[in-house]
């Protein structure tokens, strides 16, 4: 179990605006041209030189901060989504104490800025990738990275068991870093027991959505022991949006009176271990969209309606492995 100094270092910061204060907001589709979420391509409009996505990400940046968001997830291989956030950051004038600011290593950026690449991201849990990977991400986002994760951690990685990157992590977490890990894939649930037997993090960031439960247990039990759960793919890279097309969630949505990725991202706020659920949008009008989740109720019978959309877990994992880089 982490200690209690170490919980207070990962803490998300705690927005004045009550309604967002869950709810943080993710760089994936907002630093490279290519991403695998629905629609991903229509949402930049073409506009894809660094120079015209660094002006697109900051004005998503300025709509997040000004409605409440002060948790801000990147990641090394997220194109140039560190490059954004820090020189948006610098732009603001924000400090450390202003944001929360995570990233990850483990994924090497290769798309070259094509999103008709072959291969977009290369994956290496190396100590000398952490190594690398840590000095470029301070290089970017200086004293503001509060937490920094493993990405994609699973067991037949065998990250758990590398004592080398292990006690590189510690180094980092005794100098006042927090430290936590990604997991990804059907197998989560036992990712993230045994990230959590490690007693080496202080969060841990999964998929958990409406179409994918099974790390549910394993989340409350992470929450339990003292962790920190941030959830991604809260609408499963568009699935679970209005272009998704799922006719039980849009008809629930209109009933309640929002947008299908609103219910969805409510549905994630709805369970009580969630610290931290992640809005990916690309856009500042798709973000106002998914911050009308804080403002929705989920009651038994919805909930119970919505429970019907839970797919098998090597099915989900099965379909997202197709979805196109766009």
């Amino acid at each position: 179990m982490i200690t209690e100094g170490a919980q207070r270092n990962v803490r998300p910061f705690v927005s004045a605006e009550p309604r967002v204060n869950r709810i943080g907001l993710g760089l994936a589709a907002l630093g490279r041209p290519g991403y695998i979420n629905l629609g991903h391509a229509g949402d930049l409009h073409g506009e894809t030189d660094p120079e015209s996505m660094q002006r697109h990400a900051h004005a998503v940046l300025d709509a997040a901060y000004s409605a409440g968001i002060r948790y801000f997830d990147a990641a090394r291989s997220y194109g140039k989504a560190e490059a954004f956030l820090g020189s948006w950051l610098a732009m603001r004038g924000l400090g450390r104490d202003d944001v929360f600011v995570a990233s990850k290593w483990g994924y090497t950026y290769t798309a070259a800025w094509r999103v008709d690449a072959e291969v977009h991201e290369v994956k290496d849990l190396s100590l000398a990738t952490l190594r690398r990977q840590y000095g470029e991400t301070c290089e970017l986002l200086g004293s503001h990275l509060r937490l920094y994760q493993i990405h994609s951690a699973t067991l037949d990685s065998g990250i758990f068991d590398d004592d080398s990157v292990l006690d590189e992590l510690a180094r980092l977490r005794a100098d006042g870093l927090a430290i936590g890990f990604t997991a990804t894939g059907p197998a989560q649930a036992e990712t993230i027991d045994r990230g959590v037997q490690t007693g080496a993090f202080d969060a841990v960031q999964a998929t958990w959505n409406l179409l994918e439960r099974s790390a549910q247990e394993a989340l409350k039990r992470a929450h339990d022991e003292g962790l920190r759960v941030i959830v991604k793919e809260a609408v499963a890279n568009g699935r679970l949006t209005a272009r998704g097309g799922a006719p039980l969630l849009n008809d629930a949505a209109r009933a309640a009176g929002v947008t299908p990725d609103a219910l969805a991202l409510a549905a994630v706020l709805a369970q009580p271990w969630v610290d931290i659920v992640l809005s990916g949008a690309a856009t500042s009008a798709m973000l106002q969209e998914n911050l009308a989740a804080g403002d929705v109720a989920i009651n038994g019978a919805l909930s119970d309606r919505l429970a019907s959309l839970a797919e098998d877990p090597e099915e989900y994992w099965a379909t997202r492995s197709r979805l196109p880089w766009n």
